[in-house]
């Protein structure tokens, strides 16, 4: 019997404020998704600790 591949993957999202604002570091955040229901790139508001704020982090490869 083949085994069927998961539709729950892990994901890094990367904030997407931080590049811009020429701080040395990156804030990221790892998590699961379900490949079938959001099959598009996922984009949350967290926390970033470097700039001490909530900010949207976006899904990289």
């Amino acid at each position: 019997m083949a085994k069927k591949k998961g539709n729950r993957i892990q994901v890094i999202l990367e904030c997407t404020e931080h590049k811009e604002s020429g701080m040395p570091g990156t804030s990221r955040y790892i998590t699961t998704k379900n490949r079938k229901n959001t099959p598009d790139r996922m984009e949350l508001k967290k926390f970033n600790p470097i700039l001490k704020r909530m900010t949207v982090h976006k899904e990289i490869k």
